[in-house]
């Protein structure tokens, strides 16, 4: 049995495909408490040519830190109705992969359940895959 099962989310429907995954080992006895978490990754908005201010700076990581909690928290209200015992973190960072992996060492996770686009040859080399870096950089086994 895993106890602690992470589950990244980045909030899009293919992300949200894990969940029926998750709910069924729930359901099984095969895991204890799901941890959800969503990376908010913040690139620097250009404004014709210029950096934003400090002050514009702090609003959008402000709005996007409460879009990311309130998205959780619906996330997590939808499975607590299944029954499932469901915990949410927020993290702001610039690498996905290692900040997943870092929370899954850090918080003794047992496993990590995660869906990927499927890139394969060039388009990965080019753009590279969150899921294909948990992979490397988790240190639990991940589905």
């Amino acid at each position: 049995m895993y106890q602690k099962v992470l589950v990244p989310l980045d909030g899009s429907a293919l992300a949200e495909c894990s969940l029926s995954h998750v709910g069924n080992l729930v359901k099984e006895g095969s895991v204890g408490e799901v941890m959800l978490l969503n990376v908010v990754k913040i690139d620097l908005p250009m404004a014709e040519g210029a950096a934003a201010t400090y002050k514009e700076w702090a609003d959008i990581k402000k709005q996007a830190a409460e879009q990311s909690r309130k998205y959780l928290a619906s996330v997590a209200a939808r499975l607590g109705s299944e029954g499932i015992k469901v915990r949410t973190e927020s993290i702001e960072d610039s690498w996905p992969a290692r900040t997943i992996a870092d929370y899954a060492h850090k918080n003794k996770v047992e496993m990590i359940v995660l869906t990927t686009h499927g890139y394969t040859g060039l388009k990965k080399m080019l753009f590279g895959s969150v899921a294909l870096g948990v992979i490397h950089d988790s240190h639990v086994p991940v589905l």
